[in-house]
């Protein structure tokens, strides 16, 4: 009985220590961490873990960004990053890696891609993954950029070489041209407007400019089908602070890290309203992370008729996604 109330009162100096440890929002960031943590729920804990934390001490920027040099990073070992695509909806694919996400679209006159992952892996993941799904590459007539980092875009210009329009907003065609990575970069081609449609066949594509993530970052509205059922989808363009490297990519005397949580916030706040008027039930995300795809696609290869489509969060789901990523953009500069 001793040596168990000793283990207790252990343990319990354990819990306190490691409490203490934890680093707690300020008075000032407390309440929209709090706010954040109940829209999060279960099924947005990713989202709320990744930009609901204090911000980690500042290093130097590193890693397969791709950096000044003589030629592009070496692309790492296949079996790292490949990934089977997975049929999601009647009209949309996951052509992805493990960690990056593409999606395709297919509509009455063609297909439009959304974010062509590294120049590595789009010959891989993209062009040899529609045939496995029974579509054919070369009917790729356009490239939608969310934005304009190495793991998103570094595959575009394969794309545009064989024929596909690349669409990006201005701001991060600009900042595509100043990024110093030696890494083969698409040409300026179709600048995206705030409300810009793409219209292929059948299939509308509505993009919104929402900077943060970088200075141009754009989320897709996307209608989907799904057996006689129509739902609408939104793929929010970008997740990460990055600005909270310290890099000076971001930081800049004109744009410090506040420039960057207020236009995060207020591009979270803007396509809360979107969704709500566009009626989308689907979050998508270009990390498999963030709308839950690492459990998600594994559920599609299983799915049997008349079960629901797991992608499927409704209304509210949608909501609360957002609502995650305002309320820690608030709270960030507030820690």
């Amino acid at each position: 009985m001793k040596a168990s109330v000793l283990t207790m009162f252990a343990l319990f100096a354990v819990g306190l220590s490691v409490a203490a440890q934890a680093p707690t929002p300020g008075s000032g960031a407390a309440a929209h961490v709090a706010i954040a943590r109940k829209a999060a729920g279960q099924d947005h804990l990713a989202l709320f873990n990744n930009i609901c934390a204090a911000p980690p001490p500042i290093q130097p920027q590193a890693g397969r960004q791709g950096g000044a040099g003589q030629g592009p990073p070496p692309a790492p070992p296949r079996a790292e990053w490949h990934a089977e695509p997975v049929k999601v909806f009647d009209n949309l694919y996951f052509i992805g890696e493990k960690e990056y996400t593409a999606w395709a679209v297919t509509t009455s006159d063609g297909i439009v891609v959304i974010d062509p992952l590294y120049e590595y892996s789009v010959e891989d993941e993209v062009v040899n993954g529609l045939p496995k799904l029974g579509l054919d590459p070369t009917q790729i007539k356009y490239v939608v950029v969310s934005h304009a980092h190495r793991d998103h875009v570094g595959g575009a210009k394969l794309l545009q070489d064989r024929g596909a329009r690349i669409v990006m907003s201005a701001a991060d065609w600009d900042y595509l041209a100043s990024d110093p990575g030696r890494w083969p970069k698409a040409t300026r081609d179709i600048v995206a407007t705030d409300g810009y449609k793409v219209t292929l066949g059948d299939t509308t594509l509505t993009l919104y400019l929402t900077p943060g993530h970088t200075p141009g970052t754009v989320s897709t509205i996307i209608p989907v089908r799904d057996g006689a059922a129509r739902h609408v989808a939104m793929l929010w363009g970008g997740t990460g602070f990055n600005w909270r490297s310290g890099s000076p990519r971001y930081i800049q005397p004109n744009t410090p890290a506040a420039y960057w949580y207020k236009n995060y916030a207020d591009s979270a706040r803007k396509m809360r309203d979107v969704t709500a008027r566009a009626g989308a039930d689907i979050v998508l995300s270009n990390h498999p992370q963030y709308d839950n795809s690492t459990t998600r696609l594994p559920m599609m290869a299983r799915r049997t008729a008349g079960q629901p489509n797991p992608y499927v969060i409704g209304k509210d789901g949608v909501s609360r996604f957002l609502t995650v990523a305002e309320e820690c953009a608030i709270a960030g500069p507030l820690w």
